[in-house]
């Protein structure tokens, strides 16, 4: 069959860089062709980090920082397309998820902001180009997140199996995939952004790498329970968070009544806290008595202490990686906004109201042509 190439583009709140990923939607199922990764450049992940940490900006430099995510995801594009040997008229379109500043959905006056001038991508790259996922939904009484569930129910649906998809990003999220009710899917707490920002912090580098420095440490049950102790674990679903709640001030805030912790213990403890968040959402699930899979993706996927933790906090469930169907760790994301794009493209339905808490299911995202 021809191929249908579209290629899809995230950068997520760990700020470590631009996640690529070209899907053929001509093969039936659409199959990954090739991913790529392109770092941060340091200079923009310090301005992201100051927006992000602040909530403040000049127009200027906000202006600048959008122009600079633009040509990124452009140049990160034509280089994907070097490595791949295609050319830009071979691809449909790239769906792009831009980067997100401040995300706010429960307030009088909801907003989210993904920034990158998508009109650069589309320029310097001649492809049409699909951004702007989350507001239509928001515009539709929804959350504007996550989008990725519709995503993992189109591809990862299995009638005999419950299945969940969890992605530990900065932000952890899940997609739940009962074969006899509606899939939704939600943020439910801190991933690796917590994580990162105390490592950071103490020994300089951007992460704890195979959860070095975590497995060193303890668990301090205090601590813990004074950071699961916070009210966005409460709320029902739909909700979703971001660095605006989860973020160092958060942290260093609640270590204020444990002044005496050595650094590696709280960072075994904030490990902790990422895998209780999880499975504190799983265990209020009913599994209809079906053979139950938890499949993870994302950075926090490839931290065995992570993973060793989870299967020992969920010993009637399968847990592995998403690799073992078809769509690597480190990509299901970009993927997902290639899969956005082409629904875009053909103008189908893209979220899922039960996920999202939109009135009603709509074609998400924005066309900047070529």
């Amino acid at each position: 069959m021809q191929p249908q190439y579209y290629i899809g583009i995230m950068s997520g709140t760990s700020l470590d860089g631009v996640d690529l990923a070209l899907m053929d939607f001509g093969q039936s199922p659409p199959k990954t062709v090739a991913c790529d990764f392109v770092p941060m450049p340091e200079k923009i992940r310090q301005k992201i980090t100051a927006l992000v940490q602040s909530g403040k900006t000049s127009l200027q430099e906000f202006g600048e920082l959008d122009h600079l995510l633009g040509k990124l995801y452009a140049d990160s594009v034509n280089q994907f397309l070097l490595k791949v040997r295609l050319k830009p008229d071979e691809i449909i379109a790239i769906g792009c998820h831009g980067q997100t500043v401040w995300h706010s959905p429960n307030l009088a006056y909801p907003f989210t902001m993904q920034i990158g001038d998508m009109n650069l991508v589309a320029t310097q790259t001649g492809i049409t180009t699909v951004a702007d996922f989350r507001r239509k939904d928001m515009a539709v009484g929804g959350q504007g997140a996550p989008l990725v569930p519709a995503f993992h129910q189109a591809m990862l649906s299995d009638p005999n199996t419950f299945r969940v998809i969890l992605n530990i990003g900065g932000i952890s999220n899940i997609s739940v995939l009962n074969p006899s009710a509606e899939t939704i899917g939600y943020d439910v707490g801190a991933g690796n952004t917590l994580l990162d920002c105390w490592i950071e912090k103490h020994l300089g580098k951007r992460y704890d790498k195979n959860g070095e420095w975590a497995s060193s440490g303890e668990i301090n049950q205090p601590l813990l329970a004074d950071l699961l102790d916070e009210p966005f674990f409460q709320q029902a679903p739909p909700k979703s968070t971001g660095r605006e709640l989860f973020n160092l001030a958060w942290l260093e805030k609640k270590l204020q009544k444990h002044t005496a912790l050595l650094p590696q213990d709280v960072q075994r403890t904030l490990l902790e806290f990422t895998v209780q968040g999880v499975v504190n959402e799983l265990l209020k699930l009913d599994l209809q008595g079906l053979p139950c899979e938890l499949l993870v993706c994302g950075g926090g996927a490839k931290n065995p202490l992570i993973m060793q933790r989870l299967q020992a906090s969920l010993p009637q469930w399968r847990v592995a990686k998403t690799n073992v169907v078809g769509f690597d760790v480190d990509y299901m994301e970009a993927a997902a906004f290639a899969w956005l794009a082409y629904q875009r493209i053909h103008n189908l339905p893209s979220n899922l109201p039960a996920v999202t808490g939109a009135k009603s299911a709509v074609s998400l995202g924005v066309i900047f042509p070529k």
